[in-house]
Order: structure tokens, then sequence, then C-alpha cells
């Protein structure tokens, strides 16, 4: 019985490894694809990372879904083109949810969340994450960005 049940065990890992590996790819696509180079984001690209019901928490500034979402990457493609998000960490729940805290950089170029025009300083910051992945793609995502302590960065003296 011992035997029986160690290798069942074995073999649903076996199976459900690569949904979760997969999981994480698409997470860190996320990051990797579209927010460290979000001027070279194509509709398929971020359509291959998320679901094209996704909801944002809070609303970003493109607008609500997918939509909002894919305005919101085109505006800071323009804004911070030598944007980079590196997640430090990325913590699986298990559950297809998972945590990631970032460390974010880049320099505008515009008028960047009020500031205007750009000083030519750059900003780094931090953001912390909870993304949800069904059926490999994100459909959820919960997400706080320090955007006061880069509007401190961008008009300090």
């Amino acid at each position: 019985m011992k035997q029986t049940l160690t290798a069942a065990t074995l073999a649903l890992a076996s199976l459900c490894g690569p949904a979760f590996a997969a999981d994480i790819d698409t997470v860190r696509a996320f990051y990797d694809d579209i927010l460290t180079d979000p001027a070279g984001t194509t509709e398929q690209m971020y359509y291959d990372v998320f679901s094209p019901n996704v909801v944002s928490i809070p609303t970003p500034p493109g607008g609500e879904g997918a939509q909002g979402m894919l305005n919101t990457i085109a505006f800071l493609g323009q804004v911070v083109p030598d944007l980079v998000w590196a997640p430090q960490d990325i913590i699986d729940l298990g559950d297809g949810r998972f945590v990631v805290r970032s460390l974010f950089t880049g320099t505008p170029v515009g008028p960047f969340f009020g500031v205007d025009p750009a000083t030519g300083k750059s900003f780094e910051a931090m953001s912390i994450d909870i993304v949800t992945v069904e059926d490999g793609r994100i459909t959820l995502t919960y997400h706080l960005e320090d955007w006061i302590g880069v509007i401190g960065q961008l008009t300090a003296e």
C-alpha cells in the first residue's frame, strides 16, 4: 500500500509540476517581457500573458480591464523607455497566486504623474503585487507601487 501511495504521489507531482512551472513562467514574463519592455509590448505578447478578462486592482491609469492595462503599458513605454521592473522575490502560494516584490527604475522623458516637464532625473522604487494565474494567463492582479516616492525623487532639489 505504501509503495502504491508513493508511486501515485510521484505520478501526480510529475503531472502537476509542469503546470506550476508554466504559472511562474507566466509571472516572470509579466515583469521580464511586458513591464521591462513596455515600448516593445505587442497585443499578442500581452494576451500571451494576460486573460482578456483580467482584473487589476486598483484600476491602472489607462482604465479598467485588459484595454486599460494595455493603455497603461503603452504610456509607460512612451514616457519611461528605459523602464526596468526586476522581481526581487517571487513567492508561490501554491494555489495559482504569487506574491512579487520588485524594484523598478527608469528615467521619464515626458510628463509623468504630474511632473511636467521631465526633469531628466531617474527613479528607483518598490512594488508589491499579488498575481493570480489561471490556465496559464494572469486573471487578477492586486498591485501597490511607490509612486509618491517616484515623484519625490523626480522633483527633489
